[in-house]
């Protein structure tokens, strides 16, 4: 295959506003080095991570939601407290085929259709969380017609899905999953999920009623009847005016959280004793009043989740490939509308993931 020497590409410049964001016809088409390969990119889909770091959010010197201007300090503007090398190519959630492959990966990779293992680990200590980084971030992603990374990160993927359906899963799915590890859910459980008509909200409700668990998911009532089909035990307003009575008497042994923001201090009061509270995000707000009685008089465990274990990914592609799970597709834009896309998903008005598509028009 004869491949061109540059490629079109929305780059990351620095820290900022959605100016930051640079479209570029011209942009060096990257090469495979040893060990990698190179993706010719279908679909990518957008996350928080994407704004987060763009926006400096991860800083500890911004407190509001997701998207919120701020100051970030520039030792700690990132989810792993070291700098992001400026300019970047974001985009963690590619779905595409192999077209070339570097020294040391087999051939017969090339043409295969992937999507991406986003956790970049270090090969001779991957359960390492300290040496983690994450595709889109600590190297180059996919906002682009093309991208690179290590064979291992590409997994082959067997669906009859589109690209950009395929597009939706490895960031929010691989998320939800981990959490739902780290809380150590099951058959028992009844799982609270605010912020369910999100990409992680939708993937923990599917993936924990795949365990068995029964969910309630919380989301604004203009989304409920799209949240139907993957039926939930019980859905409630995003905001309700008194949460425990909403629950009508139902035990919550698991909060599984993205939201954070003003309603935290109810979701912690509605967790049954010994339960289990996981949180992998904020996007209402990181900063949060706890009363530290309810914690320990309630026994209750709280539980940060970030890097996923080793195999994570792997197992999603089983389970999309087995159809265990649907993907949530709200919209999908061409890559060069990516601050329009952004913009849309800063707003919260769909249900699900957006993506874009470097090779086509939109489907909204």
């Amino acid at each position: 295959m004869s491949l061109p020497d540059t490629m079109k590409a929305m780059v990351t410049m620095g820290h900022g506003g959605m100016d930051q964001m640079v479209w570029r016809e011209d942009w060096p088409r990257p090469e495979p080095g040893p060990g990698e390969v190179l993706v010719k990119v279908g679909a990518c889909g957008l996350n928080n991570t994407d704004v987060n770091t763009r926006t400096g959010w991860y800083s500890k010197a911004v407190k509001g939601a997701t998207g919120s201007p701020g100051e970030p300090d520039a030792e700690d503007p990132s989810w792993g407290g070291a700098p992001i090398r400026f300019p970047r190519i974001q985009g963690a959630d590619v779905c595409g085929e192999i077209v070339a492959a570097g020294d040391g990966v087999d051939a017969a990779r090339i043409g295969e259709r992937v999507i991406t293992d986003n956790w970049l680990r270090d090969p001779t200590d991957p359960g390492n969380k300290a040496k983690a980084g994450y595709f889109g971030s600590e190297r180059d992603g996919g906002f682009a017609e093309y991208a690179t990374l290590p064979s291992e990160n590409a997994l082959a993927v067997r669906s009859g899905l589109s690209d950009a359906e395929l597009a939706t899963f490895s960031c929010s799915y691989v998320t939800a999953e981990g959490m739902l590890d780290r809380a150590a859910v099951t058959d028992a459980d009844t799982v609270l999920v605010p912020g369910a008509s999100g990409g992680v909200g939708g993937a923990l409700l599917q993936l924990a009623k795949r365990r068995g668990a029964s969910v309630i998911a919380m989301a604004s009532e203009s989304k409920h009847v799209q949240l139907k089909p993957f039926n939930p035990d019980l859905i409630l307003p995003r905001d309700p005016a008194d949460l425990r009575s909403a629950l009508g008497g139902r035990a919550v042994t698991v909060v599984a959280d993205v939201v954070g923001g003003r309603l935290w201090p109810e979701l912690i009061d509605v967790l049954e004793r010994g339960g289990r509270y996981v949180t992998s995000g904020a996007i209402a707000g990181p900063m949060v009043e706890l009363d530290l009685r309810t914690l320990y008089l309630r026994d209750l465990t709280f539980h940060g989740s970030t890097v996923t274990p080793p195999g994570t990914a792997r197992n999603l592609v089983s389970h999309i490939e087995a159809g265990e799970v649907r993907p949530m597709l709200a919209a999908a834009y061409p890559l060069a509308e990516l601050r329009e896309a952004q913009t849309a998903f800063i707003e919260k008005r769909h249900t699900g993931n957006i993506v874009v598509e470097p090779g086509k028009g939109g489907t909204r």
